[in-house]
């Protein structure tokens, strides 16, 4: 959960706005110019008219690149019409303070003024962008059915002019039906014969993918898993730095200067954060680490006692999916040990398993194994509350086999749940799970916590076992 890392602004967002500055000042000098014997308008009016351009522009996105080719025809009409407003209410408020100024003929003609000056510094400036992004080109990982995928990959190849270079296709049906992590498969990007790019089929690939190949953009060819798993797949890559960006018939009717050589195209903005946000992780951390610090000769004691009873290898280390498909690792404390890593990553359930000796049983019966995962939630893999985190073989079954599974990943996984004081622990039915956990989502209260809490403590004097 951590804190919300601050968001750097763009180099070019912050040249657009330097371009608006400018033009209000010159603006100024030339209504300055206009009004004889009345000097310089006001530091006070020209930040007033500067701030309120700024503020008009940015709520309509006119900072921000809304086109892989930015060019000025498009954004003229808004920015003509926001100059104009600002130039107005500059007019208004010179007759305010000095009736009897001259009429609107300065005014007019410092709009004019501002509006070339406007024009000329984002020629200059969409220009410049234009040749950075086709010299530096960024790396952009492919989203949907493997034959699309791969046509819009050949396209951008073909045409380096949109400054997206693919690195990889992600597939999520190659990977979605047996949830099992595959060898990426090289697939020809080009029909011709050209440089051939890994086809990815798990979640876990396409997080091992952004991070060692410097992915900035996605481009989902079209929900082809489903809305719910695409914003998901789209909020874990944001969290990597990565825009998303839907590409083709999905795209609806998107501005005619958003394409990509006639593929329409739009952002996808990431699911909203989950509610809690810094409440939550407050109530985690004033909870977990007095209880780590309460709990330490009981840990001692379980530690000793798996040690004692079946030698060294105290802890059980897990790959388990987190909030936004995140992967961590899950503290345990071991209660048997798997044959090997396919059985641990893919076994269900081993509560009658032969091989657990007393102490694992009594581990389990009374979820002492989970104490560890303590530390999961001061480091912010997990919440005290929340959907229980499963392993990737199994989210990705469950997220084909039963709608909304997926969605339980809006909110941190926890140690424990509604589902859980319910009484669906251990091998109990995944579509009941799934319907308490987006449940608790939906309405979730910082007071629902407390309950849950207090009622796993009182689960833990009468404990059924896992």
């Amino acid at each position: 959960m951590g804190s919300a890392r601050p968001v750097p602004v763009p180099p070019f967002t912050a040249a657009l706005v330097a371009v608006d500055c400018a033009a209000v000042l010159l603006g100024g000098l030339v209504l300055a110019a206009g009004l004889p014997g009345r000097g310089l308008p006001s530091a006070g009016l020209l930040l007033q008219l500067t701030a309120l351009l700024v503020a008009l522009d940015a709520y309509a996105g006119l900072y921000r690149t809304a086109s892989p080719l930015p060019s000025l025809a498009p954004e003229l009409p808004a920015l003509a019409g926001r100059a104009a407003v600002v130039w107005c209410a500059a007019a208004a408020l010179l007759a305010n303070g000095h009736p009897g100024a001259a009429g609107w003929a300065a005014p007019a003609v410092a709009y004019a003024v501002h509006l070339l000056a406007v024009c000329a510094g984002r020629t200059v400036l969409h220009g410049r962008h234009r040749r950075a992004v086709r010299a530096r080109p960024r790396a952009a990982l492919v989203v949907g059915r493997a034959a699309e995928a791969l046509r819009l990959a050949a396209v951008l190849a073909e045409h380096p002019e949109y400054g997206l270079r693919p690195v990889a296709v992600f597939d999520p049906d190659r990977g979605g039906g047996a949830g099992e992590p595959r060898t990426p498969e090289p697939r020809s990007a080009d029909p011709a014969g050209g440089a051939a790019l890994p086809v990815l089929g798990a979640a876990g690939e396409v997080q091992r993918a952004v991070v060692r190949g410097g992915v900035s953009v996605a481009l989902f060819t079209g929900p082809g898993s489903g809305p719910e798993r695409d914003e998901e797949l789209a909020a874990l890559l944001a969290d990597h730095g990565c825009a998303g960006v839907l590409v083709g018939t999905a795209a609806g009717t998107a501005p005619m200067d958003r394409h990509l050589w006639g593929h329409a195209w739009r952002r996808i903005d990431a699911p909203p954060e989950c509610p809690g946000g810094p409440g939550k992780r407050l109530l985690d951390l004033a909870l977990a680490a007095p209880a780590l610090l309460l709990l330490a000769p009981v840990l001692l004691g379980c530690a000793a006692a798996v040690r004692l009873a079946d030698g060294p290898g105290v802890l059980f280390r897990q790959e388990r999916v987190g909030q936004h498909g995140r992967l961590f690792t899950l503290l345990k404390f071991r209660t048997l040990r798997p044959a090997d890593d396919e059985e641990a990553a893919t076994r269900w359930s081993v509560a009658r398993d032969t091989r657990l000796g007393p102490v694992g049983s009594f581990l389990r019966r009374t979820s002492l194994d989970e104490l560890p995962q303590l530390w999961n939630v001061l480091r912010g893999d997990m919440s005290l509350v929340g959907p229980r985190p499963e392993r990737p073989y199994f989210v990705a079954e469950f997220s084909r086999l039963h709608p909304g599974y997926a969605t339980r990943h809006r909110m941190p996984v926890g140690l424990t749940g509604l589902a859980q004081v319910h009484g669906l622990r251990g091998d109990t039915s995944i579509e009941d799970r799934c319907r308490f956990d987006n449940h608790y989502i939906d309405h979730w209260s910082l007071w629902q916590d407390v309950c849950i809490l207090v009622r796993t403590a009182v689960s833990l004097l009468r404990p059924a076992g896992s």
